[in-house]
């Protein structure tokens, strides 16, 4: 008797397969600088004015609308990447001349877009891991406050200790304390059963107060009379050290930044543990069946993430600031969610959606100085962008894209302890 032959299944290509990883994201942010616009318009009176008078000419609103809207986001371009006339121009006079002062003023927005990327990525890797095991750190705040705070106690008490020594003592330093920090959430949820969301949030203002108090007390900078406190500049032994000269604030934190998101790729699907982290957040009950210690990969998983976020507040102690100041971080660690769910919780995705919010961010003041348009609207921009990442069906409607999206997976174990 002859078999029915089975149908053979091909299966899809790579390139395929990235390609429509990326169109969610994409997508996502283009349809979030679609909605944006409406607000620019919106936040310029000279628009409002003129669509007053739409009924009567029309075609002068639609033509002030398009220009406002233009204007904008190629203030944001510039702002964020530099004007590509000006790089050129300058280029050309470094090599007629050699002068490089110029030169550098021309690459400081892009550099600055790079800096702004940095923390980001250390922050983003924090909550990515987490929801590899299905946990969400929603306190990547406080942690980086935590570890700021660390790195620059050991950065300005620690003396006597050469560059080679003190800078990644510094570092370590902020990131077992936020290793630490984190870790008590994870333990509380593995041997309590208590909400990793609820811990995490509540440890934020832990964190905070704990650096008001020590800013106002035992790291206070002696004879600071400013408005917001301020402790002690960390020695030049514990800086990361500048890529380029001054101004350009570029720093070498960038390169760990990447080093460490190819350690927790590595991690996550070259080791064990890593392998184990992915199978509890993919399933936990088939993880505990098969001989997974549940409860030691939730500690595990949330300490490190605790470490990662650590990590973006000694970076930007060490590499930025060089002190500790109150309010230092603008939300990088609330942000953080939406680079690890536009990233689809891998660490090459969370890297590129970094330099996206970092682009975004580092252009947002030269959009304000130039076209008018307020500085809150790159906020706008990442909330639409959080809103369609996190409902990806409204997406796949909108532009009759077919298939199964990964995100809707993301958060699969984070709410459901």
């Amino acid at each position: 008797m002859k078999m029915e032959e089975q149908p053979q299944t091909r299966s899809m290509p790579g390139w395929q397969r990235a390609l429509n990883a990326l169109a969610l994201p994409v997508l996502a942010l283009f349809s979030a600088l679609l909605l944006s616009a409406i607000f620019i318009l919106g936040s310029d009176p000279v628009v409002l004015t003129a669509y007053a008078k739409f009924l009567s000419d029309p075609g002068a609103a639609l033509g002030i609308s398009w220009k406002t809207i233009v204007d904008a986001y190629h203030a944001l371009f510039i702002g964020a990447l530099g004007d590509p006339a000006v790089v050129s121009k300058e280029l050309s006079e470094y090599f007629a001349t050699g002068d490089t002062k110029d030169l550098t003023l021309a690459f400081y927005p892009i550099t600055e877009s790079l800096v702004t990327a940095t923390p980001y990525i250390f922050a983003g890797l924090a909550v990515a891991l987490g929801f590899k095991c299905g946990l969400f750190n929603i306190g990547a705040e406080g942690q980086i406050y935590v570890g700021a705070a660390t790195a620059a106690f050991v950065g300005y008490s620690v003396e006597g200790l050469p560059w080679v020594i003190h800078m990644p003592l510094t570092f370590l330093a902020g990131t077992l304390a936020g290793a630490v920090w984190a870790g008590l959430a994870g333990f509380l949820k593995a041997v309590r059963g208590a909400h990793e969301v609820i811990n995490t949030m509540m440890l934020n203002y832990v964190a905070f107060n704990l650096v008001h108090f020590l800013l106002n007390g035992p790291m206070k900078r002696g004879g600071a009379t400013g408005h917001i406190p301020i402790s002690r500049n960390i020695l030049e032994s514990a800086y990361f050290p500048a890529v380029f000269p001054e101004p350009l604030r570029f720093h070498f934190g960038f390169f760990v930044a990447l080093l460490v998101a190819v350690g927790v790729w590595w991690f996550l699907w070259k080791t064990t543990l890593g392998f184990e982290i992915r199978t509890v957040g993919a399933n936990p009950r088939a993880g505990r069946y098969a001989g997974i210690n549940i409860s030691r990969n939730f500690i595990l998983a949330m300490a490190l993430s605790g470490a990662l976020a650590a990590m973006a507040g000694a970076g930007e102690v060490m590499g930025l600031n060089h002190n500790l100041a109150e309010g230092f971080s603008p939300g990088y660690g609330f942000d953080s969610i939406a680079l690890a769910m536009l990233g689809g919780g891998h660490p090459l995705g969370v890297v590129l959606a970094a330099l996206l919010f970092g682009t975004l961010r580092a252009g947002a003041t030269k959009m304000q100085s130039l076209a008018g348009i307020p500085i809150d609207i790159i906020s706008i921009v990442q909330a639409f962008v959080i809103m369609f990442v996190a409902a990806p069906k409204i997406i796949r409607w909108v532009y009759r894209l077919k298939g199964e999206g990964g995100f809707e997976t993301v958060l699969m174990r984070g709410w459901g302890g």
